[in-house]
């Protein structure tokens, strides 16, 4: 039973997202939803101009018709039968929903307004700590407690404290995610495989319903890529960043180890990282720059590298730090 959810999964996965793009991409043409190009963005990105963006809506359609397919099977066979698993499962993914949600909103203002701005930060950082506190008091309410798995040392109580650094780093995750979008297909191919190693250790675990929720969301990437490889015909905007950044999370606490989101996003971490020292430069030394361009990607950019190389050489890191986080779980659990 276990090998014919997985398979419809990725199946329904792959097949709505790269399907439905034949559809959505044309209607989206239709309706101008282009995207603006940022002034400050490498130059030749001004030929992306009018690529229509809130591509990350295929995805979105994708894993959520693949869980629907998933569930009826999935509660024949009893891997529903908590409340905790549930919110794991369902919860997470309605987290990831509510992310693309207020990704959904800023393109939406940016489109209208005609320029590559939407909500403010500090709209979007209170929307963001408001859906992660109603994630974690979901699970909290299910019987989720403040003790976190970490591998190799056991069972860690952090006590309330938990809450904090729990809904800090969800949402410092989902921005970093974002963050990682700016070339064609780097986001998606990146985390393609940090779906991937999360499917993975879930299915370890004996977690399936979880599995299948990664495996659904790695063959979603996929399916997005055949649009959103370069030369990009669609970008998937905020809307599919910050779905991508809240999904993530929710794999990462399902499997109660948030600890695997420090080798599973070791290219997310580098990009918001590369942005808060750029920042930080630029104003201690009033105006120099640590980096061509942050984030870090378009410092490669700038350097010469071509998207595609940058796309690889980021997935392989990225490939790189979800064996890692296998491992631990493999011989650490």
């Amino acid at each position: 039973m276990n090998s014919m959810i997985y398979l419809i999964a990725a199946a329904a996965g792959f097949g709505v997202t790269a399907l439905l793009g034949r559809w959505l991409i044309p209607f989206l043409h239709k309706l101008r939803f282009g995207q603006t190009i940022r002034e400050i963005g490498p130059s030749w990105h001004k030929n992306k101009q009018g690529t229509p963006t809130m591509g990350g809506l295929l995805f979105i359609i994708g894993i959520t018709v693949a869980m629907g397919v998933c569930v009826p099977l999935g509660r024949s066979a009893g891997l529903f039968d908590t409340s905790l698993t549930q919110v794991r499962v369902f919860g997470g993914l309605l987290m990831a929903l509510a992310y693309g949600a207020i990704g959904f909103m800023d393109d939406y203002i940016g489109i209208v307004k005609k320029r590559n701005l939407g909500l403010t930060e500090l709209q979007k950082l209170v929307l963001q700590f408001a859906v992660a506190a109603a994630y974690l008091a979901s699970l909290a309410l299910a019987g989720d407690d403040t003790a976190t798995a970490i591998p190799f040392l056991g069972k860690i109580d952090l006590g309330p404290g938990y809450y904090i650094l729990a809904a800090v780093l969800l949402v410092g995750l989902t921005n970093a995610v974002n963050f990682t979008d700016g070339i064609d297909g780097l986001n998606t191919t990146v985390t393609f495989f940090a779906f991937l190693s999360m499917a993975l250790c879930a299915g370890m675990l004996s977690m399936t319903g979880l599995s299948a929720l990664g495996i659904a969301s790695a063959s979603a990437c996929i399916g997005f890529l055949v649009w959103n490889f370069h030369p990009a015909k669609v970008f998937m905007g905020d809307t599919g960043s910050l779905f991508l950044g809240g999904m993530v999370g929710a794999l990462a606490f399902g499997l109660d180890m948030p600890i695997l989101l420090l080798p599973i996003g070791l290219v997310y971490w580098a990009e918001i990282l590369s942005v808060v020292l750029q920042v930080s430069y630029f104003k201690a030394t009033h105006g120099k720059r640590l980096f061509k361009m942050s984030p870090i990607h378009h410092h490669f950019e700038m350097s010469g590298w071509s998207e595609v190389k940058i796309c690889g050489v980021f997935g392989f890191v990225s490939l790189l730090g979800g064996a890692m986080a296998f491992c631990c779980v493999l011989w650490g659990v």
